[in-house]
């Protein structure tokens, strides 16, 4: 009987992520799920990706503590209003204030160490290309230039592992889906959306506020899935 490979899977708590870590354990992969708690003002959504990871029965979630207010620049980690009620031409224009400097080359590097010193040769990360919001820390040129920087800059890519030297492996399986096919493939693995939290700016009783931009992509995407949203909303 073949072992199950591990895998990292980053998991914020979000739509995306928890149907990211679905497709993983779909796929055969033994997860350990990575969670942040990087200051942002989101901060339930730590607690949203504990409980997905204790629902998946997951070997192991790890949740890191990075203070990203430190360097500020985003609606997300200093005090800066969050955008609400953006037209979908607005949410689609431009780099908007919710972009966090960096956070996904952050969130890689400590998922590769983790994947080094766990014998993981494999990361998933629930970027899109579609829905992404104008992030560009979420195009197929930055997940295709960090996927190389991951065997270069470590032992076990230098070295090889204890199988024969496999390459790190970068997997972004919602790339090039839409939020609608998300969440129609996550309904067909049984993600419990009723569980996630994918708002910015949330209520203090874990409502999504429902204008912020990920409230309304959310919101669109059970629409155009012919899914019933579970989401509870402010507005």
């Amino acid at each position: 009987m073949t072992k199950q490979p591990k895998a990292v899977v980053l998991l914020s708590g979000g739509l995306d992520s928890a149907t990211v870590l679905a497709l993983a354990l779909d796929q055969g992969f033994r997860p350990i799920t990575l969670t942040f708690r990087y200051g942002q003002r989101h901060a339930l959504e730590i607690d949203a990706a504990a409980k997905i990871a204790n629902r998946a029965a997951v070997e192991r979630h790890a949740v890191v503590d990075i203070d990203l207010r430190a360097f500020g620049g985003s609606a997300l980690t200093a005090d800066i209003a969050v955008p609400k009620g953006r037209s979908a031409a607005e949410i689609g224009g431009g780099i908007p204030v919710t972009y966090v400097p960096a956070r996904n080359t952050i969130f890689l590097s400590f998922a590769l160490a983790l994947a080094e010193t766990s014998g993981a040769f494999d990361i998933f990360i629930g970027v899109n290309a579609l829905d992404y919001s104008g992030y560009p820390d979420c195009r197929p040129e930055y997940i295709q230039a960090f996927e190389k920087v991951m065997t270069l800059a470590t032992k076990a890519g230098v070295e090889g592992g204890a199988d024969g030297g496999r390459n790190f492996r970068l997997h972004t399986p919602l790339l090039q889906w839409s939020k609608a096919e998300i969440i129609r493939q996550g309904t067909r693995l049984g993600v419990d959306y009723a569980g996630t939290l994918s708002c910015y700016d949330p209520a203090t009783d874990g409502r999504h506020c429902g204008l912020c931009d990920a409230c309304q992509l959310r919101r669109k995407g059970f629409q155009d899935a012919g899914i019933d949203d579970p989401t509870g909303y402010a507005a």
